[in-house]
């Protein structure tokens, strides 16, 4: 499988159609064609159903697609990493993470990096605990801030110095928005949206008494402003972490902390054995010196 024919089949889904694709490609329809059809006898499975406007994707070609768009982008990383001159030190460090207050540390960090290498451009993608790791595997991105346990003998990590609290995210009619704490039994017979990460980890194990069985869950969320809305709307309490949501003002919404308090600290980490761009090595560094000096 070559990677001229994974891009032709990228422009293929991308156009929905060989002869717009063609066009882009500035190749002859037939020649596209012939190309496809081979890369299907390759495989030895369909990738298209030929509509009569439009082509769509079977369920073996959507599979590619994401695997060819992963292959691409790990293309283009090294090539802009080998590239580099000895002299210049630029290039995209990804970072995957959840929704935290404690990405403003790593924003500052990168803003002091890009001070003395403003060509070192910081990219963040959002995900849940599981996506940020599966993506960190692959190669898709540099580092992952994660919560929670981490698995010494396939990654490096740094303890970052922020502290988020987990508590209840409601509607300022709601009557436990008259407590400055929330318990484990005042929630038991709550309505609640949580992240679907959350009970995964074994402090919440821990705080609920019961089993998870037994608790009234009544959404999930993997974004808390999703997580917000549904609140607003009344669907019920949402156990978050603080300072994500504003609730501050005229807002609908209000935040009350876990009692006892819960405690969510945060690890940047990394692949171990990794070899560095000169960008990264200068990235990791700043980080060690930013969380000595916090």
């Amino acid at each position: 499988m070559e990677l001229r024919v994974l891009q032709y089949f990228l422009a293929v889904t991308r156009e929905q159609s060989i002869s717009g694709a063609a066009e882009s490609l500035y190749l002859s329809q037939p020649t596209l064609s012939r190309q496809l059809k081979e890369l299907e006898e390759e495989l030895g499975k369909q990738l298209f159903i030929r509509g009569s406007r439009r082509i769509t994707l079977t369920e073996e070609g959507m599979i590619l697609r994401k695997r060819a768009e992963e292959i691409i982008e790990l293309v283009k990383k090294a090539e802009d990493e080998i590239t580099q001159s000895d002299e210049t030190i630029a290039g995209d460090i990804t970072v995957g993470t959840g929704e935290t207050d404690g990405l403003r540390f790593l924003a500052r960090a990168a803003r002091s990096l890009q001070t003395d290498y403003p060509l070192i451009n910081l990219n963040i993608i959002s995900g849940d605990k599981a996506r940020v790791i599966e993506e960190l595997d692959r190669g898709l991105i540099d580092f992952g801030i994660v919560f929670g346990d981490i698995d010494t003998s396939k990654y490096e990590f740094i303890q970052l110095p922020n502290k988020d609290i987990w508590g209840v995210m409601m509607r300022q009619d709601y009557p436990l928005a008259q407590k400055r704490e929330i318990t484990a039994d005042d929630l038991i017979d709550k309505p609640l949206i949580i992240s679907r990460q959350a009970f995964q980890d074994y402090a919440f194990q821990e705080f609920f008494p019961c089993d998870q069985e037994k608790l009234n869950i009544v959404a999930t969320y993997n974004l808390l402003f999703n997580g917000s809305i549904m609140v607003d709307e009344g669907m019920g309490y949402a156990i978050c972490l603080d300072k994500i949501i504003n609730v501050s003002g005229d807002s609908n919404l209000c935040f009350r902390p876990l009692s006892p308090i819960m405690e969510a600290r945060m690890n940047i980490i990394w692949k171990k054995y990794q070899v560095h761009s000169k960008a990264i090595e200068k990235f990791l560094e700043r980080i060690r010196s930013e969380t000595v000096v916090a």
